[in-house]
């Protein structure tokens, strides 16, 4: 039977200090660096649905550091 990422750290991680912790992000992250891994997708196209999304997020955030009642 496969074990959960979540069992894992129900059962091993849970049990470690906050430095072992760090110690452990650490060499991780350093071992993905080090294999070149990337999980991030770079690619620099925006989807339709990406510009309404920061169209959106640009409208709402106007409106609370302009509101209507206040004069320019």
């Amino acid at each position: 039977m496969s074990t959960t990422i979540q069992e894992v750290y129900a059962r091993v991680l849970s049990t470690l200090s906050p430095t072992e912790r760090l110690r452990l992000a650490t060499l991780i992250l350093n071992d993905l660096v080090q294999k070149n891994l990337s999980v991030v997708d770079e690619s620099e196209t925006w989807t339709e649905e990406d510009k309404l999304d920061v169209t959106a997020f640009s409208l709402q955030y106007a409106a609370t550091i302009f509101p209507e009642n206040e004069e320019m």
